[in-house]
């Protein structure tokens, strides 16, 4: 982040990038509601349930999917939005070259051992799938696959403990609200 900006505006500028490299993209559920909606509310539970106010965790949290699900690249990344920006969003994401049980698995294996900031933002990204998952799930999946996403982000948030109480509470919550997945 260039020292001259305002901090808000560089969080504006990393969420109108979001913004335009998720344009044409659509969530999974039975609505297929706008992909953006996803980072945007990662950064609402960050803030207004976690009370983070860390600028560069918030530009990593909308971002957090770019180089994952778009055509962005690291480069571009560290380009607009600086080293530590870029660095959180690649800790976050998963090499797509390798199948999706590896991807997982990494993700469980991976997750003690990420910074701070990259745990901020992997439990806010749970607690909002755990959520969509109950609220709007991706059309076509039985219970049996939303109980075995939500078993797995379990595995994956334990490598996470310790890194902000409230908001393990509030994925415990979401977790605690299993039974009634249909």
């Amino acid at each position: 982040m260039n020292s001259t900006d305002h901090p808000l505006g560089e969080f504006v500028k990393a969420v109108a990038f979001a913004a335009d490299k998720h344009r044409n993209q659509r969530r999974k559920d039975a609505d297929a509601s706008p992909y953006i909606n996803h980072p945007i509310e990662l950064v609402n539970v960050l803030i207004n349930e976690g009370g983070i106010d860390d600028v560069i965790v918030l530009c990593a949290a909308v971002l957090h999917d770019t180089i994952e699900d778009t055509d962005t690249t690291i480069e571009e990344l560290h380009g607009h939005f600086g080293p530590k920006v870029a660095a959180i969003v690649m800790e976050v994401t998963d090499d797509k070259s390798l199948d999706k049980a590896t991807r997982k698995q990494m993700q469980v294996d991976h997750a003690p051992h990420i910074s701070r900031e990259a745990k901020l933002v992997k439990l806010a990204d749970k607690i909002c799938n755990l959520r969509d998952i109950l609220a709007s799930p991706p059309a076509g999946w039985p219970a049996a696959r939303k109980q075995e996403y939500f078993e797995w982000a379990s595995r994956v948030v334990r490598g996470l403990r310790g890194v902000h109480p409230s908001l393990e509470d509030v994925f415990e919550q979401m977790l605690s609200r299993r039974a009634e997945l249909r």
